[in-house]
């Protein structure tokens, strides 16, 4: 244990914050600029505004890849920060991260926007290559290596962030705190919470990127040469899996700022428990086996994957309440004080958004709900309550860590700003899941005029999250220039 705290203190100091700020501030703004197509979306959607349908799934593909970016780039911003309190990681490794990341955002928007590509984020296949005129193999070919490209920054951070817990840790085992979990080891002696929840991430986004790249690359090769053949099944699964390992490892890596920051408000430790060790080793399974839900509707899928589907979602959301939700509520009762500004105000906000989200995804993943509802907006209600109020609630909490003051609290603007985003994050939710549940469809560009005013609704609430962003942003920027 003194190595690892001297590689702590080692690291503590090592010039990387100016990097992490940076990647902050870029994601911040990457952040702001989604959620303005995503109001542009919701209000063409209302017949507020005439889109052109062509333009509008042009846009759901850019917001799509770059909401799932740039939490995916929050998440594992958060992850190295926090990491690097433990063991010393190298600074070589998180700019090539952020100059992979950037150029794979260059490709993407590239292929998008100039080369017309509009196959959604989630690149299916064989959609790429069926473009019906409007776009070309080669803007396909360019969208996914933008992929390839950011996968390979990610694979860079986690195979760092990897090898060091495990030599620090004494291997796999001994960073997950199994000693603990399984064994007769003691809480004190444990891997502290962050690294925990570090080399779990770090293993099922590193297995979900490596079979996301396979099927790009098969993708790819297909589009160069059309004689090439790939399985249509095979290479759905493999996309759900990467897709859903990749979003739900963005959130996981992000719930290490709560574990982190979140005592410097209490005054009181975050302990690694029995519960807590056993907890995170359950998520690990469960965030690889979890994907098949996505399927249900897939009739030529095997039934007991299937079945598998609907099991481990309804039993995911155990471990994920007791790693979030149960932890901080035992924490925070714990505590004799809870100080709050806007960072922790953000963060415990955060863990409820994530936990709530849990809710309509288990519902989602039942299969004689499913059958009726996979593919209305109840779909993007769940996955919007995880990312809003989740993960993209915890990244701007984040952020308002970075910017800190000694005198801050949750009065005036910043208080403002926050119950404006709490507000309008509910509400646009909100009209999603209730949209899903009166069976409007999603992915539709034109909305029948009885549909309207669900989009309406939410286009206000989403303009009360754009002006509390942008609020939470420019703070941010400000006190970077006084730093």
């Amino acid at each position: 244990m003194t190595a690892i705290v001297e590689a702590r203190g080692a690291a503590a100091i090592a010039p990387q914050a100016g990097a992490v700020k940076l990647t902050m501030l870029l994601a911040g703004a990457v952040i702001l600029l989604m959620m303005i197509f995503g109001l542009t979306m919701r209000a063409a959607q209302g017949g507020l505004i005439e889109l052109d349908p062509t333009l509008f799934y042009q846009i759901m593909t850019a917001h799509g890849a770059g909401m799932v970016g740039a939490a995916g780039l929050t998440g594992a911003t958060i992850l190295w920060y926090f990491t690097g309190r433990y063991v010393e990681l190298l600074a070589g490794v998180y700019w090539a991260f952020l100059g992979l990341f950037l150029l794979g955002v260059v490709l993407i928007l590239g292929a998008t926007f100039i080369g017309g590509y509009a196959g959604a984020w989630t690149f299916l296949f064989p959609l790429p290559a069926i473009s019906g005129g409007l776009w070309t193999p080669g803007a396909a070919i360019v969208f996914l290596l933008g992929y390839v490209s950011i996968g390979v920054g990610f694979l860079l951070l986690h195979l760092e962030v990897g090898r060091k817990l495990i030599a620090a840790y004494g291997g796999i085992g001994g960073a997950l705190a199994w000693p603990v979990a399984f064994g007769n080891g003691r809480p004190e002696d444990a891997a502290p919470p962050a690294v925990v929840a570090a080399m779990a991430s770090t293993i099922f986004n590193t297995l979900g990127i490596v079979v996301g790249a396979a099927v790009l690359v098969a993708s790819i090769v297909n589009l160069a040469f059309p004689a090439f053949t790939v399985d249509a099944l095979l290479a759905k699964n493999m996309i759900f899996f990467f897709g859903h390992v990749f979003i739900n490892a963005s959130i996981y890596m992000a719930v290490i700022a709560v574990y982190e920051i979140v005592p410097e408000y209490t005054g009181k430790p975050w302990k690694t428990t029995r519960m807590f060790a056993i907890a995170w080793t359950v998520v690990l399974l469960f965030v690889l086996a979890v994907y098949p839900h996505h399927l249900m509707q897939d009739w030529a899928m095997p039934g007991w994957a299937v079945v598998m589907g609907q099991v481990v979602s309804y039993f995911s959301a155990i471990p994920l309440i007791a790693v979030t939700a149960f932890s901080l509520l035992v924490y925070l009762r714990g505590a004799k004080s809870m100080r709050w500004d806007l960072a922790s105000a953000l963060l415990v906000l955060g863990v409820a958004g994530w936990t709530a989200g849990s809710v309509p995804a288990v519902l989602d993943g039942m299969i004689v709900v499913n059958k009726v509802m996979h593919n209305t907006q109840w779909v993007p209600g769940h996955f919007h309550t995880y990312l809003l109020l989740g993960e993209v609630a915890m990244a701007f909490g984040f952020m308002a860590w970075l910017g800190r003051r000694g005198d801050d609290s949750l009065s005036g603007l910043p208080g403002a700003s926050f119950w404006t985003y709490a507000a309008g994050g509910t509400g646009f939710v909100a009209m999603f899941l209730i949209s899903g549940a009166m069976s409007i469809p999603r992915r539709w560009a034109v909305h029948l005029p009885q549909w309207h005013l669900q989009a309406q609704i939410a286009s206000a609430f989403a303009a009360l999250i754009i002006l509390a962003a942008a609020a939470f942003v420019l703070r941010y920027v400000v006190r970077l220039g006084k730093s």
